[in-house]
């Protein structure tokens, strides 16, 4: 086991950020885990992990390609990505679910973004993957060209292949199998919780 994955998994256990038990998910689904990043912000040193990690694994995609700004998409993946870009000294662009009618209107907040520029898109999870399109969408409507996303865990549903047939690198930090054997090595979730979200996981990749 990596050592980037036991901070990330530790990272995620300490803040609360996954939880295990019985939850509806979006789809109406029921799952044996969820993830909620917004948790982390009650926990400084744990944020300050995950952000160190995807600021390096940014850093290794920088040395083969350009990257100018840093965006993300409200609300999760929003909280988090500010800490990453300082990091690397990259504005940060975030672009809402609606568009804003009042005031500075539109959809992008932070940066401005410009027609040539290189974005990274920075999100939470990926499951299916289909609505990281949508925030592209706002992006690339603009003029920038997004050919990189980083999530922090993959819940390994199929969203990063559906959206490397579309063209994108598709990076994550963890996925959710390695957080869970992570957790199980060092005691931390029993070995029959372990199971349950391995079994979960195994229906996606029949």
């Amino acid at each position: 086991m990596s050592t980037m994955v036991d901070k990330v998994a530790s990272a995620l256990y300490l803040s609360g950020c996954v939880k295990f038990g019985s939850f509806r998910i979006k789809s109406g689904a029921a799952s044996p885990y969820y993830i909620d990043l917004a948790r982390v912000l009650s926990a400084p040193e744990q944020l300050c992990s995950i952000a160190e990690v995807a600021a390096e694994r940014i850093k290794q995609i920088m040395t083969a390609d350009q990257i100018d700004k840093l965006a993300s998409i409200e609300l999760k993946g929003a909280l988090i990505a500010p800490s990453i870009a300082c990091r690397l000294n990259l504005p940060c662009v975030i672009v809402r679910k609606e568009e804003k009618n009042y005031g500075v209107t539109g959809r992008i907040a932070g940066a401005d973004v410009n027609k040539g520029e290189n974005i990274l898109f920075f999100d939470d999870v990926i499951s299916e993957g289909l609505s990281k399109v949508e925030g592209i969408k706002a992006l690339q409507e603009l003029g920038a060209t997004v050919k990189h996303l980083l999530v922090v865990v993959n819940r390994e549903q199929g969203g990063k292949e559906n959206l490397e047939k579309l063209g994108y690198r598709v990076y994550s930090l963890v996925n959710i199998s390695e957080v869970v054997d992570s957790l199980r090595k060092r005691g931390c979730i029993p070995e029959h919780q372990a199971e349950k979200v391995i079994e979960y996981i195994r229906q996606f990749h029949k």
